[in-house]
């Protein structure tokens, strides 16, 4: 690809996620208002600690999903030689 469209294509992504992030601070008192009005109570954030576990939970679910691949890609290649070595033999 061209380097002026990769660079375009940064720059709009970009100019994108700060558009986004300063449309949500300006509507932010909107939505409290609103949620207030409503009676719902905001949703308290998690803790720096919970983000992290999550974090770890979510990286040693995609590990264990990984390494479950692995072994049945292990366990083709093992089951194709022995059909090969007996052929052979």
């Amino acid at each position: 690809m061209n380097k002026h469209f990769e660079d375009a294509r940064y720059y709009l992504k970009r100019a994108s996620e700060h558009a986004s992030a300063g449309i949500k601070e300006e509507l932010k008192p909107v939505v409290e208002r609103v949620n207030e009005l409503r009676g719902v109570e905001p949703e308290p954030e998690p803790s720096r600690v919970e983000k992290l576990q999550s974090d770890l939970k979510e990286i040693e679910q995609r590990a264990e999903g990984e390494a479950r691949e692995r072994i049945v890609e292990a366990r083709e290649k093992v089951a194709a030689y022995r059909d090969r070595t007996e052929q052979s033999a």
